[in-house]
């Protein structure tokens, strides 16, 4: 898999969504790195398929169905591990869901599935991970997963917000865990999944997307949960492909300032020269700026 066997031989990892895809990978990549590993997905035989690729690879890893999109079943999930491997050392949270309908069509039960899998399911066993984390001593490394989908992507409203908030926790725990020797970071990988099946350009139509090996995201992960890699928190990584991109976090760009703050009458006097030539693109996409000629609702015939 090329990664250097043993970088993480003491270390045991939950990997969730592991069945497949993308999950899978990074569960291969920890077995293969010396990671004991818990197999985690809701289809189990696809979790035990794996399993025996780690096995067979000479790793040590077991399966688990725990739901994670409930708390009891992230209890459960690190629980496991702690039993059957002595510690919890890396909790990789990559389970997923897509439920992908426009905007104006989406149904609650559309938002708050893929709410529940990707944001609860990421706190839930974040948290569960962290304070076995803390009261072992031995520190830890959290990987969430998050997507370029947060910059905005049509037919999304659920899963852009997920995964902007997953970024947003990801700055948080950062902080908040350092103090105990847990670092925190996030990939945002590329890889043609079931999931990447879904992506639509801006024009709400598929796009063909090149091949990606899932596995390419996996050596990533290995190296954040590393010693190598212990300074390194609080940060959002593109990987997948021929790429390591390091994610620029939100910030506050060009700025006017005015004592005494901003009348109305300033604003449509000021705004337009100097900052209306500024205004962020859109989307995953990233066209420039498109709507300089106004937003307009429909003419009515």
């Amino acid at each position: 898999m090329g990664v250097h066997m043993g970088v993480l031989n003491d270390k045991a990892a939950i990997v969730t969504g592991a069945g497949r895809g993308i999950g899978k990978g990074h569960a291969l990549t920890l077995g293969a790195a010396g990671a004991a590993v818990v197999v985690n997905d809701v289809d189990i035989d696809e979790a035990a398929a794996v399993v025996k690729e780690i096995d067979r690879a000479g790793g040590r890893a077991v399966a688990s169905s725990a739901d994670i999109a409930t708390r009891e079943g992230a209890k459960q999930l690190v629980a496991q591990c702690v039993a059957e491997f002595g510690s919890i050392d890396i909790d990789v949270n990559n389970a997923g869901i897509s439920r992908d309908r426009s905007f104006l069509k989406m149904t609650d039960d559309e938002f708050t599935d893929v709410w529940r899998v990707h944001v609860m399911g990421t706190f839930w066993c974040a948290q569960e991970s962290a304070i076995h984390m803390r009261d072992s001593g031995r520190g830890g490394s959290i990987v969430n997963t998050v997507s370029a989908a947060q910059m905005g992507n049509f037919g999304q409203t659920n899963y852009a917000a997920a995964k902007g908030a997953i970024a947003s926790m990801t700055f948080t725990w950062a902080l908040e865990l350092a103090r105990y020797g847990i670092r925190v970071n996030a990939v945002s990988p590329a890889a043609t999944t079931r999931l990447s099946q879904t992506f639509k350009g801006p024009d709400g139509k598929p796009v063909d997307m090149p091949f990606l090996d899932p596995a390419l995201n996996g050596p990533m992960v290995v190296f954040l949960s590393s010693d190598g890699g212990n300074y390194i928190t609080g940060q959002v990584f593109g990987t997948g492909a021929d790429r390591v991109a390091l994610m620029e976090h939100p910030k506050y760009g060009a700025t006017m300032r005015k004592e005494g703050g901003w009348s109305l009458e300033d604003l449509q006097a000021e705004f337009k020269p100097n900052l209306g030539d500024k205004l962020e693109p859109i989307g995953i996409q990233k066209k420039p700026y498109p709507f300089y000629d106004g937003i307009h609702a429909p003419e009515k015939d």
